[in-house]
């Protein structure tokens, strides 16, 4: 996989726009779960691949400062060579003198060559830096979507379970409408208030019954009386 593959990819991913995805699916929770599990898998690639990438550019780095480093001793060498080579010509070593003179030109072009690489190296290091610095941020969209990933599918998995709460409250109730327990009270209250008015016409007969044997009572009151009172006029009395 080449840095540019990994960076479109990345790049690409980060600007996913869940809500158009989710828009043409035609099971929401299914797609959110199968782009979780994409984007988790993703993820793991693209963190393997940024650091693998990192550590190309460290190492790029490192060579680059030996080169730098390399350089200043290369020139460290040179100019003591060069005070030697001064310093034997002063005491009449010529021969010696230019020795160190020729010590010194080997030195120096090994300090042009280690500066010549450690410069040759700079625009590389400079765009890997640049491209690293782009991975990592494309890393943290991506984390970040992963989390609005997880977000929406928590949304959906919940308004799912109330939807299907809320029909299955409504499916009762649409069944205690078709069987109302009410209407088989009203039933039963009908038959308790025959009982009662049943009940009321036996006392009612009852009474009736009652004032009549009171009323007879009453004429065989009456017929003692005459009878006495016709015995009372045959005695004279």
């Amino acid at each position: 996989m080449t840095k540019q593959t990994i960076l479109g990819r990345v790049t690409q991913l980060a600007k996913a726009n869940i809500n158009a995805l989710l828009d043409q699916a035609e099971d929401p929770q299914k797609m959110l779960d199968q782009l979780i599990r994409d984007y988790t898998n993703n993820i793991a690639e693209a963190e393997q691949a940024v650091a693998a990438t990192i550590g190309n550019l460290r190492l790029m780095e490192q060579d680059h400062q030996e080169d730098v480093e390399a350089a200043a001793e290369w020139g460290g060498k040179a100019l003591a060579a060069s005070r030697k080579a001064d310093e034997l010509r002063g005491a009449g070593s010529v021969v010696e003198a230019d020795k160190f003179d020729n010590l010194a030109k080997v030195a120096l072009g090994r300090q042009l060559q280690s500066e010549q690489e450690a410069k040759t190296a700079e625009p590389t290091i400079a765009s890997q830096t640049e491209v690293v610095d782009k991975l990592k941020t494309g890393l943290d969209q991506m984390k970040a979507k992963l989390s609005e990933l997880k977000a929406k599918r928590d949304e959906l998995v919940a308004r799912a379970k109330s939807a299907q709460a809320q029909n299955q409250m409504m499916d009762a109730v649409k069944n205690i409408d078709v069987l109302d327990p009410t209407s088989e009270l009203s039933r039963f209250e009908d038959k308790v208030r025959r009982e009662e008015a049943k009940a009321l016409g036996k006392q009612e007969l009852a009474a009736s019954s009652l004032d009549a044997q009171f009323e007879q009572l009453d004429g065989l009151g009456d017929s003692a009386e005459i009878e006495a009172r016709l015995a009372a006029l045959k005695t004279g009395a």
